[in-house]
């Protein structure tokens, strides 16, 4: 990991800094058709480029015994140089420019390399940019040609489930940055990510709205009158209206009859910092996550498999009070049972398990329950769903159905329990 982080850290070579100046001169002058045919003749070809200068010192860089290693660092700066500047313009021309320069890399040279004088030096050229497209820093930027295109992918459109990062906001601080991604990137992410957002909690609170007036009327007038007098908004997920609505009574209704997750997570929180022993307050954190699980399903083998992890966490602080420290480690340790550990150990059976028994529904409360009763591990919940899609984002959105039911339920969720749109209104049809 030292290593790698040095790579990053380290000073740029005198060709690296001749190739970043030229393009951050280029881009504040030239527009993005002549930028990406300026980086087809230079990365694409490999002959031709108009400045000598810039072609010398790509060749040095290709040539150097590091290229292997930092040929798709140098790149993928290069390519964000111009993001970055395109991004921040917000123009149509330079929205469609983003997808089609992630494109240009895997697009075909015009002519072999036998054609050419400098035949070894273009032929490593294009080996590296081949490896470049098959690194997790080229996925990366395909990630973010995704988001920053222009077209929204239809919901009957049966593509990757990759081409659908777009709809979920709390994925893409952990899927569009990579490591070593500068300041001025995870800025535009992060700019990114809050328009995404904020777009998606407008589109439910105004779906939502509508289908109040709807039922308002309805039961004044009739169905009829409502259909007539009302312009349907369309539901702004790929789950049906009654899935839909199922999600929203259940993560802002009475989920006990009396008390909504929220109400439930704060009366534990208060009880699990009475003072209480850590050994005691996993007792009482088993019995607040299976209150949520289906009573048949549980029996079977869940239950069991919860309280046998949670005695097994961390038992040398047993006779210790709870502390913010224990209850955020227990918390971490719990998603990563109830969902996915890491992207080197991505088993994830109980998650498939839940799902499958009890519903896309039901298994996201749980989750809930639990960044609802410590919020600093939520960031730590989307690595975990984040880890999902990237196991997952190559399979048709049909052959993961299941994901995608859960990734659209994260949504409901995290909209309603931490954005900053009015639900209230919710409580009108649910």
């Amino acid at each position: 990991m030292t290593t790698q982080l040095n790579r990053y850290q380290r000073q740029s070579s005198n060709e690296e800094q001749q190739l970043y100046d030229h393009f951050l001169s280029l881009v504040q002058v030239e527009g993005p058709e002549q930028l990406l045919q300026r980086f087809r003749v230079l990365f694409v070809e490999g002959v031709g480029y108009p400045d000598a200068q810039i072609s010398v010192a790509l060749d040095k860089l290709t040539a150097a015994k590091t290229a292997d290693q930092n040929f798709g660092y140098i790149l993928n700066r290069c390519c964000h140089i111009l993001i970055n500047r395109w991004q921040a313009r917000l123009g149509p021309s330079s929205q469609k420019a983003i997808p089609a320069l992630i494109a240009l890399f895997k697009s075909k040279p015009s002519r072999p390399v036998t054609e050419y004088a400098r035949a070894r030096t273009v032929r490593r050229l294009r080996d590296l940019v081949q490896q470049f497209t098959e690194s997790e820093q080229y996925l990366t930027l395909h990630r973010l040609a995704q988001v920053t295109g222009e077209a929204d992918i239809s919901p009957t459109d049966n593509g990757a489930l990759g081409n659908y990062i777009r709809r979920y906001p709390y994925l893409y601080e952990h899927c569009l940055l990579g490591e070593g991604s500068s300041a001025e990137n995870q800025q535009i992410v992060r700019q990114l990510q809050t328009q995404a957002q904020a777009k998606f909690e407008q589109d439910l609170s105004q779906f939502l709205t509508c289908q109040v007036r709807h039922t308002q009327i309805a039961r004044l007038g009739s169905p009829a009158t409502a259909n007539r007098i009302i312009q349907p908004v369309p539901n702004p997920t790929l789950l049906s209206d009654r899935e839909l609505g199922f999600a929203l009574k259940h993560f802002v209704g009475k989920v006990d009859g009396a008390n909504t997750c929220r109400d439930l997570a704060q009366r534990f929180q208060v009880h699990a910092h009475q003072g209480g022993s850590y050994r005691g307050f996993k007792d009482d954190l088993y019995q607040y996550i299976t209150a949520g699980v289906d009573t048949t399903y549980g029996k079977r083998q869940f239950n069991q498999r919860l309280y046998s992890f949670l005695k097994d966490s961390n038992p040398q602080y047993d006779a210790h009070k709870l502390n913010e420290f224990l209850m955020v480690r227990t918390c971490t340790n719990l998603l990563n049972f109830l969902v996915v550990e890491s992207p080197q150990n991505p088993h994830h059976f109980v998650f498939v398990d839940l799902i499958s028994n009890i519903g896309a529904t039901l298994t996201t409360g749980l989750l809930l329950r639990v960044v609802l009763l410590c919020r600093k591990v939520k960031p730590y919940l989307e690595k975990r769903f984040a880890i999902l899609f990237g196991h997952y984002e190559s399979y048709t959105k049909v052959g993961v159905q299941w994901l995608v039911k859960a990734l659209e339920n994260m949504n409901i969720a995290l909209a309603t329990n931490f954005g900053k749109a009015d639900f209230s209104s919710i409580h009108q049809i649910i």
